[in-house]
């Protein structure tokens, strides 16, 4: 892959925007609210709060970093510059391409159940992963057409969904007459700081805008500022709405319908007009976060290829590099829509993302702080807040669901196995590729 695949300068700062909030919003609120309700209790849009506090601390290793070396391969780049051509470096940004794969996946699966709630479908008919694949391969052709096309898309999607999101929060508050019903249940300490981590996962859009650092216009100030401005966006309206549908459904309703949550406090708020404006918005957000991620995770894969440090294979594909790590997002995330259901998903995401976030700080703290202006306090918080909410979370999943904990120890494993062995023979060069 050379540099002339990238479209230097193809994604303004809206765009940029639009392209992290896409993808908050389509997991974030659809997918998540009911999961993050079902373990934080009443006080599950708290979790929200202190999920965006988590992330950025998080936020800052990232910012730091791209303003220095903007990059299209984001994190990728990140990690090789902390640890070189390494097998923790290649692990760990094999593991943010699959939590992002992974976020797809769940994303594909709520947009199959949304469709299905608006013509009163089972939501675990095996309709929702063949809905869900069938957005997965409309992202893949939006992608194929090209950078304009999915940043043009991004923006106008993302507007829509924002605003249209943001409309039914305020609806829905001012309709229950701004009362919390979701204050059934009880409170527990180590459930909410499991819930976190779901909540993280709704922010962790954010690195998409890094992994297309190269193609953002002045990336040395915009990818920095599109983050800030994507999480403030988010963290607004994830509030606004978890409110709203708490206002709408008793705790034990809104757990019960964890999966199309939104679309169920809709109808007791806002009629069945307003049930369907919300299926309407979760098509549009989940449709635009999709076409988002792929994009991102595309680009990321494609740069671990030009660094050496993941193998390829064309497959008798025609085409660049690109248009193949292309083929092979759309296949994984496939596969994860049709055989996982979205609590298993979630989790898989949640364990991948928050191991490879805490290497990342680890790293830079070991090896770049000084080089990139960084304050260690900062990068030390991240690592510890990071492990807190993941000592938690898989406490948690082990009790009610230890198939995924262990699913997911031997997936991290596998991984880096995996490019240990491949690094092992095919040793990749201090000097490849950094694309700045």
């Amino acid at each position: 892959m050379k540099k002339s695949d990238y479209e230097k300068n193809s994604i303004t700062l809206p765009g940029a925007v639009a392209m992290g909030t896409g993808v908050m919003i389509g997991a974030g609120i659809f997918a998540l609210t009911g999961q993050i309700a079902e373990l934080a209790g009443p006080l599950f849009p708290l979790s929200f709060v202190v999920g965006a506090i988590v992330t950025a601390f998080s936020a800052y290793t990232y910012i730091k970093m791209s303003n220095v070396y903007p990059s299209a391969g984001g994190i990728g780049m990140i990690l090789k510059k902390a640890y070189g051509p390494t097998t923790v470096a290649a692990g760990a940004a094999l593991l943010m391409a699959l939590s992002m794969v992974i976020n797809e996946s769940l994303v594909a699966r709520t947009f199959g159940t949304y469709t299905l709630r608006a013509f009163g479908g089972d939501p675990d008919s095996i309709l929702v992963p063949v809905l869900g694949v069938g957005l997965i391969v409309f992202a893949y052709l939006v992608n194929v057409s090209g950078n304009r096309s999915v940043g043009l898309l991004s923006v106008i999607m993302a507007i829509l969904k924002v605003g249209g999101i943001a409309l039914f929060g305020a609806a829905g508050l001012w309709a229950s007459g701004i009362s919390f019903e979701a204050s059934g249940g009880d409170f527990r300490a180590g459930g909410f700081v499991a819930s976190v981590a779901l909540s993280i996962l709704a922010f962790k859009g954010f690195t998409t805008i890094t992994n297309s650092g190269a193609e953002v216009t002045n990336p040395h100030r915009n990818v920095g500022r599109a983050i800030v401005l994507s999480i403030a966006i988010c963290v607004v309206v994830y509030l606004l709405v978890a409110f709203a549908v708490g206002s709408s459904l008793p705790l034990d309703r809104l757990v019960a319908a964890k999966d199309y949550a939104l679309a169920e406090a809709a109808q007791p708020a806002l009629g069945q007009t307003g049930f369907y404006l919300t299926v309407a918005l979760a098509l549009v957000a989940t449709a635009s976060g999709l076409i988002a991620s792929v994009f991102a995770v595309s680009r990321m894969l494609a740069m671990l290829t030009d660094m050496k440090m993941i193998p390829h294979s064309h497959f008798g594909m025609p085409g660049t590099i690109k248009d193949h790590t292309l083929v092979y997002t759309v296949v994984i995330a496939g596969f994860l829509t049709v055989f996982f259901d979205l609590s298993r998903i979630a989790s898989l995401g949640a364990f991948f993302y928050l191991v490879m976030d805490m290497i990342i700080h680890f790293g830079v703290f070991r090896h770049l702080r000084e080089e990139i202006g960084a304050r260690g306090w900062v990068l030390l918080t991240a690592i510890a807040l990071d492990a807190v909410v993941l000592a938690a979370f898989a406490a948690m999943k082990w009790q009610s669901d230890p198939l995924i904990v262990v699913l997911g120890a031997i997936g991290m494993a596998l991984v880096f196995l995996f490019v240990g062995i491949f690094l092992a023979r095919n040793p990749a060069p201090e000097g490849a590729h950094d694309h700045h």
